[in-house]
């Protein structure tokens, strides 16, 4: 899962058009960032933001990391 994903995913709980409407951008652009695209720095800054906003303990490293779900099979 790419950190984008996860952030809106797991962080925020949201779909790509309700965490595009939270951070004021278009669903094409929350797709491409989930895909290929890495946000600039102002949409990362627009993220924090809608985090710190809705009281989200946030962490700026989500941003550069490979985030994964842990499997089952790791764990043994």
């Amino acid at each position: 899962m790419n950190a984008i994903r996860y952030i809106r995913k797991e962080i925020f709980d949201a779909t790509q058009v309700e965490f595009a409407a939270l951070i004021g951008v278009t669903q094409a652009s929350v797709s491409r960032w989930e895909r290929d695209v890495s946000p600039s720095l102002d949409d990362m800054r627009k993220i924090r933001l809608a985090a710190v906003q809705r009281g989200i303990d946030w962490d700026d490293g989500w941003f550069f990391q490979s985030l994964e779900k842990p499997t089952p099979e790791a764990a043994e």
